[in-house]
């Protein structure tokens, strides 16, 4: 597992006290486990841990609770977990256990997750202020709240006065990606370019939209990896769904198929769109939407360095969609009233990206003080325009009804510009095309 490696404890460790010297010596950090969720009755959902727990730890087990004391004598770094237990090992799988988390985690001291009531208590005792993530899980608030109580019902105990949240200071440092943390979204981004060709190469009329997301989400598995989030397979109409979760449909011959997919790999997401003809070859309306996007996405790629404002990305794919959508006839009136007057929203209402990391919405501001953030080396986002027609838009053409594009690349802020993680899955029409024939050839 990549992240229990020697590399990763240096990286959690210098996370850990990176948020130690922001927090101060008169603070303490407190942060739960994501708690397993019950699907139905006694089956659970696939865990998945919190992504803030696994920055910090790389810990990927239930019932855990990591503490940070600043300035500890005795260790500033304490984690809670399960105990091993062959019995229910036998169950559920291996767990570490405090025996061995220290060495494997990195952390100064593990105790078992059964012994937290009566040692946290005295961890917090003292300390001024609790940085802890409110709300995420009302069971673990309680028992917080419970030990603060205690605490101050005791004629000597010295508990928190003040409660804040921790998430701002995280998301800062989450926000900037490590060589590491970079390694593994690339290959969350192979894993998932090799997905996207096998639906290309699975597709035909006939097929349903089910059975190309199997194919996706068999790549996925195939390499170690899951889905980052729920598959969208849209034929036709349906990719004019923004967010399309059927996937239930058949494929019809000359109908294009939008597939949003991207693999989680080591907790790391990939987020990559592409819309591809079934039949092999876009109509001349298809080809002119997709030509369109595409030319919105290299106007955005084109904002995307250092010192640039992370709006300035979304603002150049309007304007380009703009002037394409005009020069159909898809809007009518003046270029600087199309972009100021927000008419492109019938056909393009989201946004051109997002942050990008341990979630595929990632965690980041976008506006620093009322102004649109300026991109540094580090960051990693998405740039995914798209055109949607819908098919009920009575006063538009029909031949252009129904069809629904998004292109979406994921793309890493250097010193000098950006690389574009995904550049190497085909994007132009021309590209898929060739790609398309020489699959039916072979």
């Amino acid at each position: 597992m990549p992240l229990l490696t020697a590399e990763w404890r240096r990286l959690h460790a210098a996370r850990r006290k990176r948020l130690m010297d922001l927090v101060g010596d008169a603070a303490i950090v407190v942060l739960a486990a994501a708690p397993e969720r019950v699907r139905s009755r006694d089956t659970l959902y696939p865990y998945r841990q919190d992504s803030n727990f696994l920055y910090l730890t790389g810990f990927l087990e239930p019932d855990a609770v990591l503490a940070l004391v600043p300035g500890r004598r005795h260790g500033e770094t304490i984690l809670f977990c399960r105990e091993r237990d062959p019995a229910r090992e036998g169950w559920d799988g291996p767990r570490l256990g405090p025996e061995r988390a220290g060495e494997e985690l990195g952390v100064d001291d593990a105790y078992p997750i059964s012994d937290i009531d009566d040692i946290l208590p005295g961890l917090m005792e003292g300390r001024a202020r609790a940085f802890y993530p409110l709300g995420l899980d009302a069971g673990f608030d309680l028992k917080l709240i419970g030990w603060v109580n205690r605490l101050r019902g005791r004629a000597d105990g010295r508990a928190p006065q003040e409660f804040l949240q921790l998430g701002h200071l995280l998301d800062e440092m989450r926000l900037f990606k490590s060589e590491p943390e970079v390694r593994l979204m690339q290959r969350a981004v192979d894993i998932t370019i090799e997905a996207h060709r096998t639906a290309m190469r699975a597709v035909r009329g006939g097929v349903h939209e089910y059975a190309l997301q199997a194919e996706v989400e068999r790549e996925f598995r195939r390499n170690d990896a899951q889905p980052a989030y729920a598959s969208i397979v849209g034929a036709g109409a349906n990719g004019c769904i923004l967010h399309y979760g059927a996937n239930a449909s058949r494929v019809r011959a000359g109908e294009l198929v939008l597939i949003d997919a991207g693999a989680e790999y080591c907790g790391y997401a990939a987020d990559l769109t592409r819309t591809f003809p079934a039949s092999g070859r876009y109509s001349r309306e298809q080809r002119a939407l997709h030509d369109l996007v595409c030319r919105a996405q290299d106007a955005a790629l084109a904002q995307a360095r250092p010192g640039a404002a992370f709006a300035e990305i979304h603002a150049a794919a309007v304007l380009t969609l703009c002037e394409g959508l005009l020069a159909l006839g898809l809007l009518k009136g003046r270029l600087e009233d199309a972009v100021s007057g927000e008419t492109y929203k019938r056909f393009y209402p989201h946004k051109t990206g997002h942050w990008l990391g341990l979630d595929v919405h990632d965690v980041g501001e976008y506006r620093i003080e009322g102004a649109s953030r300026l991109l540094e080396p580090g960051m990693v986002f998405t740039v995914e325009p798209g055109l949607y027609v819908p098919a009920d838009a009575a006063d538009v053409p029909a031949r252009w009804r129904g069809i629904g594009i998004r292109i979406e690349d994921d793309v890493l802020v250097t010193r000098t510009g950006h690389r574009v993680l995904s550049a190497a899955l085909e994007r132009t029409a021309d590209e898929v095309e060739a790609f398309m024939a020489g699959t039916a050839a072979a």
